[in-house]
Protein backbone atom coordinates (compact mmCIF):
# COMPACT_ATOMS: atom_id res chain seq x y z
CA UNK A 1 0.00 0.00 0.00
CA UNK A 2 1.39 3.27 -0.97
CA UNK A 3 1.83 5.58 2.49
CA UNK A 4 -0.23 8.66 2.70
CA UNK A 5 3.08 11.28 2.19
CA UNK A 6 3.89 9.16 -1.12
CA UNK A 7 2.54 9.68 -4.56
CA UNK A 8 1.91 5.95 -6.59
CA UNK A 9 4.07 5.30 -9.05
CA UNK A 10 6.80 7.77 -7.66
CA UNK A 11 9.44 7.27 -5.20
CA UNK A 12 8.85 7.99 -1.52
CA UNK A 13 10.25 11.95 -0.77
CA UNK A 14 13.11 10.44 1.35
CA UNK A 15 14.23 8.75 -1.54
CA UNK A 16 14.39 11.45 -3.51
CA UNK A 17 17.47 13.54 -3.52
CA UNK A 18 17.21 16.21 -5.30
CA UNK A 19 14.95 19.09 -5.75
CA UNK A 20 14.00 20.77 -8.60
CA UNK A 21 12.40 24.12 -9.78
CA UNK A 22 12.33 25.52 -6.03
CA UNK A 23 15.91 27.32 -5.59
CA UNK A 24 14.65 30.15 -4.07
CA UNK A 25 12.90 28.31 -1.04
CA UNK A 26 16.15 26.50 -0.63
CA UNK A 27 18.77 29.78 -0.99
CA UNK A 28 16.20 31.34 2.02
CA UNK A 29 17.16 28.02 4.16
CA UNK A 30 20.90 27.95 3.85
CA UNK A 31 20.86 31.96 4.10
CA UNK A 32 18.54 31.47 7.43
CA UNK A 33 21.22 28.28 8.39
CA UNK A 34 24.73 30.10 7.89
CA UNK A 35 23.49 33.21 9.25
CA UNK A 36 22.70 31.27 12.97
CA UNK A 37 19.07 32.48 12.44
CA UNK A 38 17.57 28.93 11.92
CA UNK A 39 14.01 29.24 12.88
CA UNK A 40 12.80 26.31 15.01
CA UNK A 41 9.73 25.74 12.64
CA UNK A 42 9.01 26.21 9.13
CA UNK A 43 5.83 25.89 7.48
CA UNK A 44 6.23 24.50 3.53
CA UNK A 45 3.37 25.55 1.53
CA UNK A 46 2.28 25.59 -2.66
CA UNK A 47 -0.12 23.60 -4.41
CA UNK A 48 0.13 19.66 -4.41
CA UNK A 49 2.66 17.68 -5.81
CA UNK A 50 5.37 20.78 -6.39
CA UNK A 51 7.84 19.11 -4.01
CA UNK A 52 7.67 20.23 -0.78
CA UNK A 53 7.77 16.87 0.86
CA UNK A 54 11.04 16.35 -0.72
CA UNK A 55 12.36 19.40 0.25
CA UNK A 56 11.24 18.69 3.85
CA UNK A 57 13.43 15.56 3.64
CA UNK A 58 16.03 17.37 1.76
CA UNK A 59 16.43 19.83 5.23
CA UNK A 60 16.00 17.06 7.26
CA UNK A 61 18.76 15.18 5.76
CA UNK A 62 20.97 18.08 5.57
CA UNK A 63 20.65 19.50 9.14
CA UNK A 64 21.21 15.91 10.49
CA UNK A 65 24.37 15.29 8.37
CA UNK A 66 25.65 18.89 9.57
CA UNK A 67 27.52 19.12 12.88
CA UNK A 68 26.36 21.87 15.09
CA UNK A 69 28.96 23.99 15.37
CA UNK A 70 30.68 25.12 18.40
CA UNK A 71 32.19 28.39 18.68
CA UNK A 72 36.03 27.45 20.27
CA UNK A 73 37.37 31.21 18.54
CA UNK A 74 40.14 28.27 16.94
CA UNK A 75 38.71 27.13 13.63
CA UNK A 76 36.95 30.09 13.09
CA UNK A 77 33.75 30.24 10.91
CA UNK A 78 32.88 27.49 8.80
CA UNK A 79 31.81 28.17 5.04
CA UNK A 80 28.10 28.85 4.61
CA UNK A 81 26.82 25.92 2.75
CA UNK A 82 25.50 26.36 -0.83
CA UNK A 83 23.45 23.32 -1.30
CA UNK A 84 21.34 21.26 0.79
CA UNK A 85 22.67 17.83 -1.11
CA UNK A 86 24.17 15.24 1.01
CA UNK A 87 26.27 12.10 -0.26
CA UNK A 88 23.80 9.59 -0.51
CA UNK A 89 26.37 7.44 1.27
CA UNK A 90 26.44 9.65 3.83
CA UNK A 91 25.82 7.30 7.43
CA UNK A 92 22.44 9.77 7.88
CA UNK A 93 21.47 9.29 4.05
CA UNK A 94 21.57 6.08 4.39
CA UNK A 95 20.01 5.40 7.87
CA UNK A 96 17.43 8.11 6.78
CA UNK A 97 16.65 5.34 3.69
CA UNK A 98 16.26 2.64 6.04
CA UNK A 99 13.75 3.98 8.29
CA UNK A 100 16.48 3.98 10.95
CA UNK A 101 17.49 7.65 11.97
CA UNK A 102 16.80 8.45 15.51
CA UNK A 103 16.87 12.44 15.30
CA UNK A 104 14.16 12.13 12.81
CA UNK A 105 10.49 11.98 12.94
CA UNK A 106 7.84 12.00 10.47
CA UNK A 107 4.26 12.61 11.39
CA UNK A 108 1.98 11.22 8.69
CA UNK A 109 -1.73 9.85 8.74
CA UNK A 110 -1.34 6.43 10.37
CA UNK A 111 -3.27 3.16 10.26
CA UNK A 112 -6.17 2.69 12.46
CA UNK A 113 -5.39 -0.31 14.58
CA UNK A 114 -9.06 -1.06 14.62
CA UNK A 115 -10.24 -1.27 11.59
CA UNK A 116 -6.58 -1.83 9.64
CA UNK A 117 -7.38 1.01 7.58
CA UNK A 118 -5.79 4.78 6.92
CA UNK A 119 -7.34 7.54 9.13
CA UNK A 120 -8.46 10.73 7.43
CA UNK A 121 -6.78 12.73 9.90
CA UNK A 122 -3.50 13.41 12.14
CA UNK A 123 -4.72 12.20 15.27
CA UNK A 124 -3.98 13.80 18.57
CA UNK A 125 -2.10 10.76 19.78
CA UNK A 126 0.10 10.80 16.46
CA UNK A 127 1.42 14.38 18.04
CA UNK A 128 1.67 13.51 21.08
CA UNK A 129 3.99 10.57 20.20
CA UNK A 130 6.52 13.65 19.56
CA UNK A 131 6.99 13.51 23.43
CA UNK A 132 8.94 10.68 23.80
CA UNK A 133 10.83 10.79 20.46
CA UNK A 134 12.10 14.15 22.02
CA UNK A 135 12.80 12.38 25.03
CA UNK A 136 14.61 9.38 23.97
CA UNK A 137 16.47 11.45 21.21
CA UNK A 138 17.49 14.12 23.71
CA UNK A 139 20.43 11.93 24.75
CA UNK A 140 22.90 12.22 22.09
CA UNK A 141 22.96 16.08 22.26
CA UNK A 142 22.28 16.14 19.05
CA UNK A 143 19.77 18.17 16.26
CA UNK A 144 16.12 16.69 16.11
CA UNK A 145 14.01 17.04 13.17
CA UNK A 146 10.01 16.58 12.26
CA UNK A 147 8.21 16.31 9.32
CA UNK A 148 4.79 16.45 9.30
CA UNK A 149 3.24 15.83 5.79
CA UNK A 150 0.77 17.51 5.53
CA UNK A 151 -0.20 19.73 8.52
CA UNK A 152 -3.64 20.25 6.87
CA UNK A 153 -4.72 16.69 7.77
CA UNK A 154 -4.44 17.52 11.55
CA UNK A 155 -7.59 17.43 13.05
CA UNK A 156 -8.66 20.42 15.69
CA UNK A 157 -7.07 18.24 18.74
CA UNK A 158 -3.73 17.51 16.86
CA UNK A 159 -3.28 21.04 15.81
CA UNK A 160 -3.76 22.09 19.38
CA UNK A 161 -1.74 19.81 20.91
CA UNK A 162 1.27 20.84 17.91
CA UNK A 163 0.83 24.48 19.39
CA UNK A 164 1.90 23.57 22.44
CA UNK A 165 5.08 22.74 21.15
CA UNK A 166 5.59 25.07 18.77
CA UNK A 167 5.01 27.67 21.86
CA UNK A 168 8.06 25.66 24.19
CA UNK A 169 10.07 24.25 21.47
CA UNK A 170 12.68 21.74 22.49
CA UNK A 171 15.97 22.37 22.73
CA UNK A 172 18.15 21.28 19.13
CA UNK A 173 14.57 20.79 17.49
CA UNK A 174 13.49 21.82 14.07
CA UNK A 175 10.21 21.28 13.30
CA UNK A 176 8.81 20.78 9.35
CA UNK A 177 5.55 21.36 8.13
CA UNK A 178 4.18 21.21 4.41
CA UNK A 179 0.97 22.58 3.65
CA UNK A 180 -1.03 22.56 0.51
CA UNK A 181 -4.06 25.02 1.98
CA UNK A 182 -1.86 27.00 4.58
CA UNK A 183 -5.11 29.56 5.40
CA UNK A 184 -6.73 26.43 6.52
CA UNK A 185 -4.38 25.98 9.37
CA UNK A 186 -4.65 27.37 12.74
CA UNK A 187 -3.54 31.36 13.04
CA UNK A 188 -1.46 30.95 15.43
CA UNK A 189 0.82 27.77 14.34
CA UNK A 190 1.42 29.90 11.02
CA UNK A 191 2.42 32.93 13.02
CA UNK A 192 4.80 30.33 14.86
CA UNK A 193 6.29 29.43 11.81
CA UNK A 194 8.89 31.03 9.32
CA UNK A 195 7.29 30.31 5.45
CA UNK A 196 8.40 28.39 2.43
CA UNK A 197 6.19 29.26 -0.54
CA UNK A 198 7.01 26.78 -3.25
CA UNK A 199 5.75 27.43 -6.80
CA UNK A 200 5.08 25.11 -10.23
CA UNK A 201 7.26 23.92 -11.88
CA UNK A 202 8.80 25.38 -15.63
CA UNK A 203 8.85 22.65 -18.26
CA UNK A 204 12.55 21.90 -17.83
CA UNK A 205 12.35 21.33 -14.33
CA UNK A 206 9.29 18.91 -14.56
CA UNK A 207 11.56 17.16 -17.02
CA UNK A 208 14.19 17.18 -14.44
CA UNK A 209 12.12 15.56 -11.84
CA UNK A 210 10.57 12.79 -14.65
CA UNK A 211 13.62 11.38 -15.32
CA UNK A 212 14.71 11.32 -11.45
CA UNK A 213 11.77 9.76 -10.61
CA UNK A 214 12.33 7.09 -13.37
CA UNK A 215 9.04 8.01 -15.66
CA UNK A 216 9.58 8.32 -19.43
CA UNK A 217 6.65 10.36 -20.52
CA UNK A 218 8.34 10.28 -23.96
CA UNK A 219 6.28 12.60 -26.66
CA UNK A 220 3.87 13.61 -23.55
CA UNK A 221 5.91 15.67 -21.01
CA UNK A 222 4.41 18.85 -22.80
CA UNK A 223 1.21 17.86 -22.86
CA UNK A 224 1.55 16.37 -18.99
CA UNK A 225 3.15 19.60 -18.01
CA UNK A 226 0.37 21.63 -19.34
CA UNK A 227 -2.47 19.88 -17.90
CA UNK A 228 -0.79 19.02 -14.36
CA UNK A 229 0.34 23.19 -14.07
CA UNK A 230 3.92 22.49 -12.91
CA UNK A 231 2.83 19.88 -10.36
CA UNK A 232 4.67 16.82 -10.97
CA UNK A 233 3.19 15.12 -8.23
CA UNK A 234 -0.15 15.62 -10.78
CA UNK A 235 1.91 14.72 -13.70
CA UNK A 236 2.56 11.42 -12.61
CA UNK A 237 -1.41 10.44 -11.60
CA UNK A 238 -2.16 11.31 -15.07
CA UNK A 239 0.68 9.40 -16.51
CA UNK A 240 -0.08 6.27 -14.15
CA UNK A 241 -3.97 6.41 -14.92
CA UNK A 242 -3.34 7.29 -18.96
CA UNK A 243 -5.29 10.82 -18.00
CA UNK A 244 -3.90 12.19 -21.53
CA UNK A 245 -6.05 9.59 -23.03
CA UNK A 246 -9.18 10.78 -20.60
CA UNK A 247 -8.64 14.60 -21.26
CA UNK A 248 -8.40 13.52 -25.13
CA UNK A 249 -11.77 11.76 -25.41
CA UNK A 250 -13.19 14.75 -23.21
CA UNK A 251 -12.54 17.14 -26.40
CA UNK A 252 -13.59 14.80 -28.79
CA UNK A 253 -16.66 14.64 -26.55
CA UNK A 254 -17.37 18.42 -27.17
CA UNK A 255 -15.54 18.83 -30.16
CA UNK A 256 -19.27 17.35 -31.51
CA UNK A 257 -21.28 19.73 -29.86
CA UNK A 258 -24.01 20.85 -30.52
CA UNK A 259 -24.33 17.05 -31.24
CA UNK A 260 -24.18 15.32 -28.06
CA UNK A 261 -22.14 12.43 -29.11
CA UNK A 262 -23.86 9.40 -26.76
CA UNK A 263 -21.94 6.55 -27.78
CA UNK A 264 -18.54 8.41 -26.18
CA UNK A 265 -20.57 10.05 -22.71
CA UNK A 266 -21.76 6.13 -22.34
CA UNK A 267 -17.98 4.84 -22.39
CA UNK A 268 -16.65 7.27 -20.36
CA UNK A 269 -19.80 6.61 -17.87
CA UNK A 270 -19.08 3.05 -17.96
CA UNK A 271 -15.16 2.93 -17.18
CA UNK A 272 -15.83 5.57 -14.52
CA UNK A 273 -18.14 3.08 -12.49
CA UNK A 274 -15.39 -0.22 -13.54
CA UNK A 275 -14.91 -1.68 -9.92
CA UNK A 276 -12.21 -0.79 -8.49
CA UNK A 277 -12.09 2.75 -10.80
CA UNK A 278 -12.62 5.70 -8.17
CA UNK A 279 -9.16 7.18 -8.66
CA UNK A 280 -10.00 7.47 -12.66
CA UNK A 281 -13.54 8.80 -12.22
CA UNK A 282 -11.92 10.98 -9.38
CA UNK A 283 -9.58 12.31 -12.06
CA UNK A 284 -12.36 12.19 -15.02
CA UNK A 285 -14.60 15.03 -12.74
CA UNK A 286 -10.55 16.93 -12.36
CA UNK A 287 -10.12 16.42 -15.81
CA UNK A 288 -13.76 17.90 -16.89
CA UNK A 289 -13.41 21.01 -14.24
CA UNK A 290 -10.20 21.29 -15.95
CA UNK A 291 -11.32 21.25 -19.61
CA UNK A 292 -13.96 23.73 -18.64
CA UNK A 293 -11.56 26.04 -17.27
CA UNK A 294 -9.34 26.18 -20.51
CA UNK A 295 -12.42 26.79 -22.39
CA UNK A 296 -13.27 29.92 -20.32
CA UNK A 297 -9.91 31.03 -20.70
CA UNK A 298 -9.62 30.86 -24.00
CA UNK A 299 -12.99 33.04 -24.39
CA UNK A 300 -11.68 35.21 -22.33
CA UNK A 301 -8.68 36.02 -23.19
CA UNK A 302 -9.42 35.48 -27.10
CA UNK A 303 -6.16 32.97 -27.12
CA UNK A 304 -5.89 29.42 -27.59
CA UNK A 305 -3.35 27.51 -25.16
CA UNK A 306 0.20 28.30 -26.02
CA UNK A 307 0.51 24.31 -25.35
CA UNK A 308 -2.29 21.67 -26.92
CA UNK A 309 -2.63 18.66 -23.83
CA UNK A 310 -4.55 16.51 -27.36
CA UNK A 311 -4.12 17.57 -30.51
CA UNK A 312 -6.86 19.67 -32.18
CA UNK A 313 -7.76 21.37 -28.39
CA UNK A 314 -6.79 24.41 -29.41
CA UNK A 315 -9.22 24.70 -32.46
CA UNK A 316 -12.22 22.57 -30.55
CA UNK A 317 -11.69 25.42 -27.58
CA UNK A 318 -11.63 28.80 -30.01
CA UNK A 319 -15.13 27.85 -31.66
CA UNK A 320 -17.27 26.62 -28.89
CA UNK A 321 -15.62 29.76 -26.52
CA UNK A 322 -14.99 32.74 -29.11
CA UNK A 323 -15.84 35.24 -26.60
CA UNK A 324 -16.10 36.87 -23.10
CA UNK A 325 -19.94 35.86 -22.69
CA UNK A 326 -18.94 32.23 -23.60
CA UNK A 327 -16.05 32.18 -21.38
CA UNK A 328 -18.61 33.52 -18.26
CA UNK A 329 -21.05 30.76 -19.44
CA UNK A 330 -18.51 27.95 -19.02
CA UNK A 331 -17.36 29.02 -15.98
CA UNK A 332 -20.48 29.12 -14.85
CA UNK A 333 -21.32 25.53 -15.99
CA UNK A 334 -17.97 24.67 -14.50
CA UNK A 335 -19.03 25.70 -10.75
CA UNK A 336 -23.27 23.85 -11.43
CA UNK A 337 -21.18 21.08 -12.39
CA UNK A 338 -19.05 21.03 -9.96
CA UNK A 339 -21.33 21.09 -7.22
CA UNK A 340 -23.61 18.26 -8.50
CA UNK A 341 -20.69 16.20 -9.17
CA UNK A 342 -19.05 16.64 -5.25
CA UNK A 343 -23.07 15.95 -3.22
CA UNK A 344 -23.27 13.22 -6.10
CA UNK A 345 -20.15 11.75 -4.73
CA UNK A 346 -21.34 12.43 -1.06
CA UNK A 347 -24.37 10.63 -0.94
CA UNK A 348 -22.94 7.85 -3.32
CA UNK A 349 -24.87 7.84 -6.08
CA UNK A 350 -24.24 5.44 -9.03
CA UNK A 351 -21.41 6.58 -10.74
CA UNK A 352 -22.49 5.97 -13.84
CA UNK A 353 -25.47 7.50 -13.48
CA UNK A 354 -23.63 10.60 -12.18
CA UNK A 355 -20.69 10.73 -14.82
CA UNK A 356 -23.45 10.51 -17.94
CA UNK A 357 -25.44 13.18 -16.35
CA UNK A 358 -23.00 15.60 -15.44
CA UNK A 359 -21.69 15.28 -19.22
CA UNK A 360 -25.01 15.68 -20.39
CA UNK A 361 -25.14 18.98 -18.59
CA UNK A 362 -22.24 20.23 -20.46
CA UNK A 363 -23.52 19.38 -23.58
CA UNK A 364 -26.56 21.04 -23.18
CA UNK A 365 -24.60 24.86 -22.62
CA UNK A 366 -25.13 26.91 -25.24
CA UNK A 367 -22.91 30.49 -25.85
CA UNK A 368 -24.01 33.10 -27.66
Amino acid sequence: MTAPDQIEGAPHPRDTLQVFGQATAEQTFLDAFATGRLHHAWLLTGPRGVGKATLAWSIARFLLATPLQEDDGLLGVPPAPTSLAIDPEHPVARRIVAGAEPGLKSIIRSENEKTGRMRDVISVDDIRSLSSFFQLSATDGGRRVVIVDAADDMNPQAANALLKMLEEPPARATLILTSHQPSSLLPTIRSRCRVLRLGTLPPDDMQKAFTQAGIDPGGNAPALAELSGGSVGAAVRLSNLDGLKTYAELVQLINALPQFDRVRALKLAEAAAARGAETKRDLLFVLLDLLMSRLARAGATGLPPSIEATPGEAATLMRLSPDPAAARAWAEIAQETGARARHGLAVNLDPAALVLDTLIKISQTRVT
